[in-house]
């Protein structure tokens, strides 16, 4: 029965009771996977209002965006796998070569064991219940860490999971990052990590579980762009430029981070972003209720320094108090800037002009591989162009973020973007192993070619058969 999460859960004797609750084999039947999915849908649905008033007291998260990213997004994720599920754990019928008859071959989805998932701020929801759904459908136990930063969401996070789950299922723990997790990682040997934040946390996520050779999950960030191509409907281009910049105030992993727009239509786009984010925030966006805020003094205060580094075509407005930095238009940015080097997760957006594609790819080239990458252009050899000679986790042509809504497609970084994928089978992929088998005939006599004593003719057999 779904018992009392333990926010003081550590290194000890819960961890062990979650490793031997594993061990007792209750989370690998179909039943039992599907029940607990269940059982977290509809602790979600009966929490709902909590949730979305938590999100708002944590960043003034717009109750739209909180149940359209957060809340809806982890639904999708629960239908998905509950829909998809006794596919995914059949096992997988494979070619056996002839060198290997008579056998036959297969991969078997195994649970992987006790998992840790780290969360971060900025979806609180999502990205602490979307990897779960797929460690609970992979049939493991599973320590969620809801991020410090969001606290009247962690707390609800803890009561959904308290109700949805035994104890020694899955169980929360709360507290600073660098606090709990070094003993956790130091002190009990975890059978995946997966974390999202940023690129530095993740480093140390990764080092803290190599000596114990831990496989680690990493979805980070980077500066994503949105490339503007002359050919683009530049006016369509900046409506969702704009949405996908100031959605929740900037503070999404996917969002646009910079605009490289051509030369011709610079001027046309400019207007076009004014005109869009008036029309979405109204002309004071600090008394929008469709707004957000920055989570905390630190990032407002990160982001607010980025607004000394060009010059403010719209926004530009700050106010300390509130956290509040008005959706804002960057332009005469310095490449060697901060603000064109360092992740904005804010609703800053430089906006940079190129008149050859040369330019764009050596823009991109001076950062890290972009987490995702945004191409509008009517021009499909421009699509291609871009999208073959530019390293990124994944994207969108003619439209941002979108690709993070569906299921069916992995999500990942890629270099220092990040490492695994999840989403839909991936998320049951990446807490599973995948065990091959080679089941071989007891009815029929071996060939004997493979046994000692070794002969040329046998030798010739063999090499006939191999290649």
């Amino acid at each position: 029965m779904p018992g009392t999460s333990d926010s003081s859960i550590g290194p000890t004797a819960h961890l062990q009771a979650l490793r031997r609750h594993f061990h007792s084999g209750a989370t690998r039947p179909y039943a039992a996977r599907r029940g607990a999915l269940k059982a977290l849908k509809r602790a979600i649905q009966r929490h709902g209002e909590a949730l979305l008033a938590a999100m708002h007291a944590d960043m003034r998260k717009p109750r739209f965006e909180a149940y359209m990213a957060d809340i809806g997004l982890v639904h999708a994720e629960i239908d998905h796998a509950l829909a998809s599920l006794r596919d995914w754990m059949r096992p997988e019928g494979v070619p056996t070569p002839l060198a290997l008859w008579p056998a036959n071959s297969s991969i078997h989805p195994r649970p992987l064991g006790v998992v840790l998932i780290i969360a971060p701020w900025n979806y609180p929801v999502a990205l602490a219940l979307a990897p779960l759904v797929g460690a609970i459908a992979a049939g493991n136990c599973a320590v969620v860490k809801p991020s410090e930063d969001a606290p009247h969401t962690a707390a609800v996070l803890e009561n959904i999971i308290a109700e949805a789950f035994c104890r020694e299922h899955v169980a929360v723990v709360q507290g600073a990052g660098a606090e709990v997790v070094p003993p956790m990682l130091g002190d009990f040997r975890f059978d995946h990590v997966f974390f999202t934040g940023s690129p530095a946390v993740g480093r140390r996520v990764l080092a803290m579980a190599a000596p114990q050779l831990v496989p680690v999950t990493l979805e980070l960030g980077g500066k994503s762009p949105a490339i503007v191509d002359r050919s683009a409907n530049v006016d369509l281009a900046a409506k969702r430029i704009a949405w996908s910049k100031f959605f929740n105030a900037g503070q999404t992993c996917i969002a646009t981070d910079h605009a490289l727009v051509h030369a011709d239509v610079l001027d046309a786009f400019i207007a076009a972003m004014a005109k869009h984010t008036t029309a979405f925030f109204g002309e004071d966006p600090q008394r929008s209720p469709h707004f957000a805020r920055l989570v905390n003094d630190k990032h407002f205060q990160r982001v607010a320094r980025y607004l000394a580094e060009g010059r403010a075509l719209f926004g530009g407005q700050v106010d300390a108090g509130e956290r509040y930095i008005a959706p804002t238009l960057l332009t005469d940015v310095p490449l060697n800037g901060k603000v064109m080097h360092e992740e904005v997760f804010g609703p800053v957006l430089p906006v940079v002009p190129w008149k050859e594609p040369e330019e764009v790819l050596a823009v991109v080239a001076r950062n890290p591989t972009p987490l995702a990458l945004y191409v509008f252009s009517r021009n499909r050899t421009v699509q291609r162009r871009f999208t073959e000679h530019i390293a990124f986790g994944g994207g969108c042509i003619n439209h941002c973020l979108l690709h993070f809504g569906n299921p069916q497609l992995p999500f990942s970084g890629v270099g220092t973007s990040g490492m695994g994928r999840y989403h839909g089978k991936r998320s049951f992929e990446v807490f599973s192993h995948l065990q091959g088998m080679v089941s071989a005939s007891r009815l029929l006599p071996d060939p004997g070619v493979q046994y000692p004593p070794y002969s040329t003719g046998k030798e010739k057999v063999m090499r006939w058969v191999m290649g």
